[in-house]
This record gives C-alpha cells, sequence and structure tokens, in this order.
C-alpha cells in the first residue's frame, strides 16, 4: 500500500521513509503541506497519510480539513504526527478529521499498529465501494437476460439524445421484437422463452457496434441505442441483428429453437425538433409497420427512410431471408 509522508524535517522524514520501507509499504514523502494537498487532490492519490501538524504552506490539521469536505472523494485515512501532546490539541485534530493522532518522537510498534488500523478501514471502505457498485449496477440490469432493464436503458437513450443536441452527429434507435414469442412458452413452456430472451440479447449485444448499448426494453422487446450512427450505417445494423438472430439456434431440451425478430429503426439528427417520447414512438411504429408487413424484416421511420441512401428498398428486398421455421 501507498502511504503519504509529509514531515518538513528531513531527518523524521527520513526516519519514516526507512520505516516504512521495511513493513513492505510504499512511502510518498514531501516536505510541505502544500506539495500533500496537491498528492492527495490527484484522482490515484494514497488511501493513508501520515501528516505532520506544523508544516510550511498548510499544515497537518488544514489538511485534515480540506480532505473532509470533499464527501465525493475516495476516503483517505489520515494519521497526525506531531510533538503536541495537550488533550486539547488531540481534541482538536481529531475534530479536524483526522483518524489518529501519533506524538512524536513516535515508537515504531505503536506506529505499525495504528497504519495496520488504517489499512483495515480503508481495505474495509474499499470492500463497501464495490459492493455499492455492484448493487447500483445490479439496480441497472434485467434479472432475467443481465441487459439494461427499461429504466437504465431509457437513461442511456437520454443521454445521448442530450448529447447530440445541436450538434452534427446522429443517433440511431432501433427497437426488436421477437416474432411469435407467445407460442414458444405456449408449446414449449416458459423456460424455453426464457433460454430464447437470454440468447437473443447474447447476440444483439454481441453484433452491434463497440459504441453501441443493448436494453431490454420489456417482455420480448429490446431497444438498441446508437451513437454517431449514419443513414446506411442504421439500415445495415438493424439488417444484420435481424438476420444473425434468425441464424440462432436456441438448444432446449432434445430440441433446436429458431425465432426471427422484427425491427423498426429512427434517426435522431442534432437539428431534430422532436422530443425523446416521439422518438421511442417512431421507432416503434416502425416496429409496427414491420410485423404487420409479416415479420422477419425490417421497416425505417420516415425521416430514417427518407436520409437513407437510395438504394434502401431494392437492398431491404435482397436482404430479407425465408421465414425460418419455430423448431427443428
Amino acid at each position: 500500500m501507498r502511504i503519504l509522508v509529509a514531515e518538513d524535517d528531513n531527518v523524521s522524514r527520513r526516519l519514516l521513509c526507512v520505516t516504512l520501507g521495511k513493513w513492505g509499504y510504499e512511502a510518498i514523502t514531501v516536505a510541505d503541506g502544500q506539495a500533500a494537498w496537491q498528492i492527495l487532490e490527484q484522482a490515484d492519490s494514497p488511501s493513508l497519510a501520515i501528516l505532520d501538524w506544523m508544516m510550511p504552506g498548510k499544515d497537518g490539521v488544514q489538511i485534515c480539513r480540506a480532505i473532509r469536505q470533499r464527501p465525493d472523494k475516495p476516503y483517505i485515512y489520515l494519521l497526525l504526527l506531531t510533538a503536541k501532546d495537550r488533550q486539547q490539541d488531540v481534541i482538536e485534530g481529531l475534530e479536524a478529521g483526522a483518524d489518529d493522532y501519533l506524538v512524536k518522537p513516535f515508537d515504531a510498534y505503536e506506529l505499525k499498529a495504528r497504519l495496520s488500523v488504517g489499512c483495515r478501514i480503508v481495505d474495509l471502505q474499499r470492500q463497501l465501494l464495490e459492493t455499492c457498485d455492484r448493487m447500483r449496477d445490479q439496480a441497472k440490469r434485467d434479472a432475467l437476460t443481465g441487459m439494461y432493464n427499461y429504466g437504465a436503458i431509457l437513461e442511456i437513450l437520454d443521454r445521448e439524445f442530450e448529447h447530440i443536441n445541436g450538434s452534427k452527429t446522429s443517433l440511431g434507435v432501433i427497437m426488436a421484437d421477437i416474432d411469435h414469442f407467445k407460442r414458444i412458452n405456449d408449446t414449449l413452456g416458459h423456460q424455453a422463452g426464457d433460454a430464447v430472451l437470454r440468447a437473443i440479447g447474447r447476440e444483439l449485444s454481441r453484433v452491434t457496434r463497440g459504441r453501441d448499448t443493448v436494453g431490454r426494453y420489456g417482455g420480448e422487446e429490446f431497444l438498441l441505442v446508437c451513437p454517431a450512427c449514419q443513414p446506411g450505417e442504421l439500415r445495415n445494423l438493424a439488417e444484420r441483428l435481424r438476420i444473425q438472430v434468425g441464424s440462432l439456434e436456441v438448444p432446449h431440451r432434445d430440441k433446436k429453437i429458431q425465432v426471427t425478430i422484427s425491427v423498426g429503426a429512427t434517426l435522431v439528427t442534432g437539428d431534430d425538433p422532436r422530443d425523446l417520447d416521439a422518438v421511442v414512438k417512431e421507432a416503434d411504429d416502425a416496429l409496427y409497420r414491420a410485423k404487420k408487413a409479416g415479420r422477419n424484416c425490417v421497416e425505417l421511420s420516415e425521416i430514417a427512410a427518407r436520409l437513407s441512401p437510395p438504394t434502401y428498398k431494392a437492398a431491404k428486398a435482397g436482404l430479407i431471408l425465408d421465414k425460418v421455421p419455430l423448431l427443428s
């Protein structure tokens, strides 16, 4: 573990550095409070610091107060090292935000024990943050597929929608729905339907571009957010999704389930006056037209079709696959 040592006395600083090195710590040493503060302000700052009370620039108590005024930053365990030993001095240091207090000249074994306590607290805090991060991520995930859930994918879409506002970039929005999904549940059972949902979720995530995001919009429907997506890319991506899903064989007991998807897509440009709800509705309306057209096909919104290359209709006709049987 790295430890910041802020001590203006050369002898004390050298002694601390050598002692910490013997115990396996990596000591980062500075001779004044301003240099210590600059290091502690960095994103990758040490998570444990030994601060001399009296230093040029900023003293140890000032640094403690400043550190504790940053609740949004990772916790730093602070140990004050000073010649002051009055009870009022101890209280002042602890109230300023120090976690512990050691009087000079320090006893090496006492310092080692206090650092061990600091390491345990820092490690517990790291574990707590990791647990919180996992819980936040789980709250955004669909329990069945592990994909982003309805709320999370709409939040991502909203963020990307705001990002392109006034810019020259465009945003693709794709809705995909599994064809005849109810038939799978009714004839093979919900476990088979769950297997199909997971498999299609994985396939959609696999064949999209690296910057795209896929989420489960609800039931058997998926929403894809595609930043910096040009009109020609939107059509090609939607067709690729449809074709790849149509080639899947999802194992279930002694059968292999083959399914298709219908896809609706729209495009948003930086000067587009539509709001987010209107954009989602356009993609959904395009999906409805794909369903009405016989399923297993892609339909673009009027705006996306108008912006797409003129060869769109011919390309679309050539890419549509024959209907894939439900079971094999």
